[in-house]
This record gives structure tokens, C-alpha cells and sequence, in this order.
């Protein structure tokens, strides 16, 4: 059986990681308001905003097939960190992983006209102490300008990992498995 879907992201990379599951795809951008709310986790957050781009594809008459949504945040310290809004930010952020385990959530959505289904991921990864040339070298590759909390791990970023624990997959972008486990329940 032939599955294909909606992606709701202007991701390229979650573009390519939902390509190697085989299935046929159209990928389309969302608008959504990304900001949390009052005494949000950053669980409930991922959830919701992956929620929220499946729902609004469908609300934008990708109707159908079902429509993927995805969000990832990086977390430490029970603290949400996003994209750096500047060079000083990126700093913070990458001190504050120099060293140190954290946490990315990633939580995936499938949306109908008819029902939701979601599932969230959490990998813990651990950072090498970073040296401040280490980096204002990564912050000049351009990597880390569009990535929550700074980095990319399937990039230049790689580098600073020394250990995961979870979806590699769920840190890039979009976890392979609980993707392809999440379309099979929705299709039931």
C-alpha cells in the first residue's frame, strides 16, 4: 500500500529524514506562533507547536491526506532554549551546553480533518567542554543561526558531542522510527 502524506515544515532536513522512509510527501511552509505559554513545559510546548503546524496545514485545506507537523527544542536546566537571536545569545547557549548533558525533545503530529495523534522524543546529549575559540569559530560557519540551541548535530556541531542517549534521528530533526510508528497507528 502506497502511503503519502503532507509536511508541514520548511525544513530541509526533515525533508530528507522523512525521504528515507519511502513514503510519498508534497512539503509546505506553516506560520505558527511559536511562543510559550504561561507555565508551559518544554514538553507541552514541542507537543502542542507540532500539534498546532499539523492542524493549521489541515486548516489551510491540505485535507486530503494526513499532515505532518514536528518541532524540536533544546533543553537544559529545565530551560527551553531556541534559535540564537544573535551572536551574544549563541554564546550563552553554547556555554551553558560546554560541559554538560541536555536534553532535545522533538514531538511529531499527524493531523486530519477527523484526529490528532502525537508522540514526543527525548534524547540526552552531552557536550566536550568548549573552549571560547572553539566557539566564535562554530558561530562563523553559519551553522548555528537556525538551529535550536545553537547547533546541528549532523553539521559542524557533531564535533562537540561526546555522547547520545535516544534518537539521533529526534535531534536532527525528525525521529525515523516514531515517525514510521506514529503514521501506522494514524492510518489504523
Amino acid at each position: 500500500m502506497s502511503i503519502s502524506l503532507y509536511l508541514a515544515s520548511a525544513s530541509p532536513r526533515r525533508k530528507a529524514l522523512l525521504s528515507q522512509l519511502g513514503y510519498s510527501f508534497e512539503q509546505f511552509s506553516v506560520d505558527a506562533d511559536e511562543s510559550p505559554l504561561d507555565d508551559e513545559s518544554a514538553l507541552q510546548l514541542v507537543e502542542r507547536l507540532a500539534c498546532l503546524k499539523a492542524q493549521s496545514g489541515v486548516a489551510l485545506g491540505y485535507t486530503d491526506k494526513p499532515v505532518l507537523g514536528s518541532d524540536t527544542v533544546v533543553v537544559i536546566d529545565g530551560e527551553a532554549l531556541g534559535k540564537p537571536r544573535d551572536k551574544a545569545d549563541f554564546k550563552a547557549m553554547m556555554q551553558r551546553l560546554s560541559g554538560h548533558t541536555h536534553q532535545v525533545v522533538t514531538a511529531i503530529a499527524l493531523a486530519d480533518t477527523s484526529k490528532v495523534l502525537s508522540d514526543v522524543i527525548v534524547t540526552n546529549v552531552t557536550f566536550k567542554t568548549l573552549s571560547e575559540t572553539e566557539i566564535d569559530a562554530y558561530w562563523d560557519t553559519n551553522e548555528p543561526q537556525d538551529k535550536a540551541g545553537g547547533y546541528g548535530i549532523q553539521g559542524v556541531g557533531g564535533r562537540f558531542v561526546t555522547e547520545i542517549q535516544g534518537s539521533y534521528f529526534a535531534v536532527v530533526g525528525l525521529p525515523l522510527y516514531e515517525t514510521d510508528e506514529l503514521i501506522q497507528r494514524f492510518l489504523k
